[in-house]
């Protein structure tokens, strides 16, 4: 009898599987789904292949990395609506190769002047509720993707945006193919988002429903929109025909976005934050995102022996466990806009502060954890990166934020407006507190790795809470565990849940120990044993994210890329 897979159930009801290999390869590591992507000029990795191509395509005909993300960025905002366009937000960190040297940008945007914090809770003591609500027009802030574009290719770009936009108009006109995953993450929008304000309805739907798998979608208004983004730039959408739209609707239909909100709009060059861990540095950019939170957990990590632990071992899963946890305590609690509130960043992701921190990881499993105090001496996903030949190369997320967004469509449009807003805190005295032309605290984060100050990977891990936790486990795969780029990514994933949430009163932290959703492939007598040590361990069924990267190795002058099975992605070069 050939037994396909084991199970067991735990806690009662509580299933894990841990099923069979699809295929048996005789290379790398079992888990692995495919091998390496390898390729002398340029690759590109994104969450759907036709856009990959189109980076590729770019590149072949004289764009750069920067190009190319920006157009595969236009096409995935056209075919994977589920986690992007340009009603959303977008952050990235590029290597630039002629100045030797990391960007950090942040194109996300604030919330409507207009709408004060008294004015916002008379709204939501309408509703009822006490927090943002998550479709709709108050959690609408300013979209900043498109912006974005503009600003990385006016300090980077080499093709005309006409010729970078032009693929995705082509698809957005002639239609293109749906892919499995998103088909089905657009099937379970469409009945919470066709009821709000404005045109959902007609722009995403098919006779009134999701387009399915392999089924053609055409998005002709995305097209138009597109094509006068080519033509007039930026100004288009900040304060030309695009902003006059968007102000006319947002009056007639409640909302609070105005055109001044859009025309006063500008993003941000900042400085990446690194942290080094065995000889490598991870680079993230610093709050209203939390990408911090991988570099915290880092400086709490490197005080263990992971290696000697063994990957997927109870002690190893323990305490990356319990990293997290203290890390994302400090995360509800300190990470907001630091332009409204200055916070201790560069103590929080200190090596002396991690040591602290790591003092706190017991035997068993913390049920009660709260933020530390970093002043020692005083007492939510698209994600795509790209290198082309010259050795440049861009590591870029952005995100509507809960899928699709708010579900307000402006009609004639084309795209959905994010509800990034939701991520606000009522609680005045929170960090990240409500106020008017304010960013709100972000989920989406990009990362970068350098080694002896070269560029070595680009990468990301898609899915709200999931992405620091995910950078880590990357890394840690590589660093301890001695696996490849595309191994790395396939790995058995953890996610740990039920952290204080940076939209929740300041005087609230973890009381419950929160519990842990672990992917099949790790066995019945580990879960079993971080159970015993106090672990609520439970079974995932999907939000563990979608990986994407690019290694450069310098040694042979070539690219690997990386895309995973848990997404519709693709990896290619040339």
């Amino acid at each position: 009898m050939i037994i396909k897979s084991i199970k067991f159930a735990l806690l009662g009801t509580l299933i894990f599987s841990a099923s069979a290999q699809a295929a048996d390869r005789v290379t790398g590591e079992m888990h692995a789904t495919r091998s390496e992507v390898i390729a002398p000029q340029a690759m590109a990795a994104t969450s759907q292949p036709l856009a990959t191509q189109i980076a590729l395509d770019i590149m072949k005909s004289g764009g750069n990395a920067i190009d190319a993300a920006i157009g595969a960025n236009a096409a995935l905002g056209l075919m994977e609506p589920t986690g992007s366009g340009i009603g959303g937000d977008l952050y990235a960190i590029l290597w630039h190769e002629k100045t030797q040297r990391l960007y950090g940008f942040n194109a996300s945007g604030r919330s409507p002047k207009g709408l004060t914090y008294d004015k916002l809770q008379e709204e939501l003591t309408k509703l009822g509720r006490e927090d943002l609500p998550p479709y709709g027009m108050l959690p609408i802030s300013v979209p900043g993707a498109v912006d974005g574009w503009f600003e990385l290719h006016s300090k980077f770009g080499e093709m005309p945006m006409d010729k970078i936009l032009q693929p995705a108009i082509d698809y957005a006109e002639n239609g293109f193919p749906v892919s499995e995953l998103i088909a089905y993450y657009w099937d379970l929008s469409v009945p919470r988002l066709s009821p709000q304000p404005g045109s959902f309805k007609d722009t995403f739907t098919i006779d009134g429903k999701a387009p399915r798998e392999g089924q053609m979608f055409k998005n002709p208004e995305l097209a138009n929109t597109y094509r006068l983004l080519a033509k007039n730039g930026r100004y288009a959408f900040y304060q030309g025909e695009i902003a006059k739209k968007i102000d006319e609707f947002m009056k007639a239909n409640g909302g609070y976005l105005r055109y001044e909100d859009l025309a006063e709009h500008d993003s941000n060059w900042v400085e990446p934050l690194g942290v080094e861990y065995k000889g490598y540095t991870l680079w993230e950019l610093p709050p209203n995102g939390q990408g911090i939170a991988a570099l915290q957990m880092l400086q709490i990590l490197k005080n263990f022996d992971l290696a000697e632990m063994g990957y997927n071992s109870t002690e190893s899963l323990h305490t990356m466990v319990e990293a997290k946890k203290l890390a994302f305590e400090d995360r509800a609690k300190f990470y907001a806009d630091m332009d409204f509130s200055k916070q201790p960043i560069e103590a929080l992701i200190s090596e002396e502060y991690g040591k602290e921190r790591a003092k706190l990881i017991k035997k068993r499993a913390a049920r009660t954890v709260q933020a530390g105090n970093p002043n020692l001496t005083e007492g939510d996903t698209i994600y795509l990166t790209t290198a082309d030949k010259d050795g440049n190369m861009v590591s870029l997320i952005q995100s509507n934020y809960r899928g699709m967004g708010s579900g307000v469509v402006v009609p004639g449009l084309g795209f959905v407006f994010q509800d990034r807003g939701q991520l606000f805190s009522m609680d005045k005295e929170h960090a990240n507190a409500y106020e008017p032309g304010k960013r709100p605290f972000h989920t989406i984060i990009p990362a970068f790795v350098t080694k002896n100050g070269k560029p070595f990977m680009s990468y990301g891990v898609m899915g709200g809470a999931m992405q620091p936790q995910g950078h880590v486990q990357i890394l840690v795969n590589m660093i301890d565990y001695g696996m490849n780029l595309q191994e790395a990514g396939d790995a058995t994933r953890w996610q740990h849940m039920g952290s204080t949430e940076p939209t929740e009163s300041q005087a609230k932290y973890l009381t419950d120990g929160g519990y842990v959703e672990i992917e099949s492939g790790v066995s019945a007598q580990v879960i079993r044993e971080l159970q015993q040590k106090g672990h609520d361990v439970r079974s995932g069924n999907g939000g563990f994210g979608g990986y994407q990267a690019i290694m450069r190795d310098h040694d042979e002058g070539v690219y690997r890329g990386a895309s995973e099975s848990r997404k519709d992605g693709q990896a290619a070069g040339y």
